[in-house]
């Protein structure tokens, strides 16, 4: 589970409700000061929200790029049903599509970013239509479903969330983690995040997690500018396998040291600058 550094938007990003023609979307809404270079839409990852993104805000603005950062459908502040076929990933990519077609992105200057689950999300979507994006960026995103251990630790959690509520998995949880997550400051809204995720979506999502199949080489095949970032551990996906799907993509590979999964809460400053490199380098469309 990410632990953004805090929840609260940085003065250049304001919260607001993105509607498109599949719904209302939850976004934090990052407007660099000086005339924007292209807009990003980050989709963040299983059990995560758009806050998990909120340090790299400031620093992508400064660089140019209005940011926008997205909770999905049933994730934290953006509403869901209790139906899990509503959270079909195919569902979750028509969602990103509109949300792209709710920011412009017709003509083809969107970068799209996705982590962890979020970039399986991402990928999905551009193979249903890449005509909205300039590029995609997979972060800490691998090429098919979780390994081995994580596997279980999603199959025991969406057997809890079929027989307790949230704040009793909640609490379970806690138990569980080691000493030094203990005492963050951060509790508060953690829990609250946590507490207004719908299950529905959790089980769902955390279903694809444990099965999607290796679709790189479908990927390749749309011919879109492709990231691949990660930390240098990771414990969801071998570092190996992003390496190996870099090279089947033709990607650009990014290792962010002393990051884990989540570089964007571990090291924002550097996955920022990583980012920013790599949009910069684009030709223009």
């Amino acid at each position: 589970m990410s632990r953004p550094p805090t929840f609260t938007p940085p003065p250049c990003a304001r919260a607001r409700v993105l509607a498109t023609e599949r719904g209302d979307f939850a976004v934090l809404d990052a407007v660099p000061r000086t005339p924007e270079r292209a807009t990003a839409l980050l989709l963040p990852g299983y059990t995560g929200s758009k806050e998990d993104f909120i340090a790299l805000l400031e620093p992508l603005c400064a660089a140019g790029y209005r940011v926008v950062a997205v909770d999905g459908r049933g994730q934290y502040e953006s509403k869901g049903t209790g139906r899990q076929e509503s959270y079909a990933q195919a569902e979750l990519a028509r969602d990103v599509l509109a949300q792209a077609a709710a920011l412009g992105g017709g003509d083809g200057r969107l970068h799209l970013l996705g982590h962890s689950l979020g970039g399986q999300i991402a990928r999905a979507a551009v193979l249903l239509d890449a005509t909205p994006f300039r590029s995609l960026t997979l972060m800490s995103s691998g090429p098919a479903e979780v390994v081995a251990a994580q596997r279980d630790k999603v199959r025991m959690l969406s057997d809890a969330l079929s027989v307790l509520s949230m704040d009793e998995v909640w609490e379970a949880m806690r138990a569980l983690d080691p000493p030094q997550d203990a005492d963050t400051g951060d509790g508060a809204d953690m829990r609250h995040r946590w507490l207004a995720h719908h299950p529905a979506q959790l089980i769902a999502t955390g279903a694809q997690l444990a099965a999607e199949p290796d679709r790189v080489d479908e990927l390749a095949a749309v011919g879109l500018p492709v990231h691949v970032l990660s930390g240098e551990r990771d414990d969801v996906w071998p570092v190996e396998l992003f390496d190996s799907m870099a090279r089947r993509l033709g990607a650009r590979r990014t290792t962010i040291a002393g990051a884990e999964h989540s570089p964007n809460t571990a090291r924002p400053s550097e996955t920022a600058k990583a980012l920013a490199a790599f949009w910069d380098g684009l030709p223009a469309v």
